[in-house]
């Protein structure tokens, strides 16, 4: 990709898979539909829950606060804990997957997903166990509801799915004779960048693509709250410590650098909305996020860097694509500080 010939983000159409919607905005009267199923939506029933038992007993999850319970705590209590206290946590994981459920029908409805065969659920709330027994009634409720469709957690580590996605939005010709390339995934407290090995000696079609390094920023508990430039100095720190951690490992990097971030991006990289959860304005006009990493990097290893952003769904969906050659129509959902979605057509053979 050079200059004559411009790199288009937020693309629609891949070599393997068409992107046949993402980023869908449901709204009922109580505003944002996938609202209802985020971790901030999980949290708010648990506490609802503990609520409800401190009227009449003690609550046995103790006097720390739901949201400082940690993922790794609540799944030693439903697994390990006083009996009464994984009953609290069962009651919350049953009223969330009900309406992870219809959350999911709705999207059903929609026309870009009404051949979905198959709905992957990634994001940080699928990475515990309660995420995935979450997952799993959610996928009884809608069997039994008779919607024809599988609901499965992610294969690839959620933490990682956001970086292997990125290898499929590479073009085929910039992989030959590299190794790697560079991966950020901007969420909604934390941004995480890595170096994804690809592979290729194992399989040609990306399958066996690991992250074989990676940093990560949680910006969510900084002190001081930080800005979009932060962030960017930040994002190009991380990647220049990764490029300099490639070559001690005898890694070839292409010079590339897939992205992956919330909201609608459009064509010349820039993020047209979504980007709400993010430190600072990123949908500001004067705001390009594919220019900017571009700027802080403009070559890895001595060739001009490509930059391509991507909605962070759509990547993190794309990590799925050698799970889901046995379909034609799924889709993904991230369950993280909000709700992540995209519907995917697969392109048999490439065509």
């Amino acid at each position: 990709m050079s200059d004559a010939t411009p790199v288009v983000h937020g693309v629609p159409q891949l070599s393997a898979v068409v992107i046949d919607a993402y980023n869908s905005e449901l709204r009922d009267a109580n505003g944002f539909v996938g609202d209802r199923a985020s971790n901030g939506a999980f949290r708010a029933i648990l506490d609802r829950w503990r609520a409800r038992l401190r009227e009449v007993d003690e609550d046995p999850l103790g006097k720390t606060p739901t949201d400082e319970l940690s993922k790794k705590k609540l799944d030693k209590v439903l697994t390990e804990g006083d009996p009464e206290a994984a009953g609290v946590l069962h009651g919350a994981i049953e009223e969330f997957a009900t309406e992870l459920a219809a959350v999911t029908a709705r999207f059903l409805k929609l026309k870009a997903w009404r051949s979905v065969q198959r709905v992957v659920v990634g994001g940080g709330f699928r990475k515990s166990r309660i995420g995935e027994l979450a997952i799993g009634r959610a996928a009884v409720l809608l069997k039994v509801d008779e919607h024809q469709v599988d609901l499965t957690p992610i294969h690839q580590d959620p933490d990682e799915a956001g970086l292997i996605g990125a290898v499929h939005l590479v073009p085929a010709w910039m992989l030959a004779g590299h190794d790697a390339i560079l991966a950020v995934d901007v969420g909604g407290s934390k941004i995480r960048t890595g170096i994804v090995e690809l592979r290729l000696k194992k399989d040609r079609g990306l399958s066996r693509s690991i992250v074989h390094d990676a940093a990560v920023w949680r910006y969510a508990d900084e002190a001081t709250k930080p800005n979009r430039s932060d962030a960017v100095k930040r994002i190009a720190d991380m990647l220049r410590h990764l490029v300099r951690r490639a070559r001690k490992r005898d890694l070839t990097l292409a010079p590339f650098v897939g992205v992956a971030c919330p909201g609608v991006i459009a064509a010349d990289g820039s993020i047209e909305r979504g980007g709400q959860n993010l430190p600072g304005n990123w949908e500001s006009s004067r705001f390009n996020l594919a220019a900017s990493i571009r700027e802080e990097l403009p070559t890895i290893d001595d060739a001009e860097t490509t930059v391509l952003v991507h909605n962070d769904a759509v990547v993190q969906g794309l990590s799925e694509l050698p799970f889901v050659q046995d379909v034609t129509h799924w889709g993904v959902l991230t369950i993280g500080t909000g709700l992540g979605n995209a519907s995917f057509t697969n392109r048999k053979g490439g065509d």
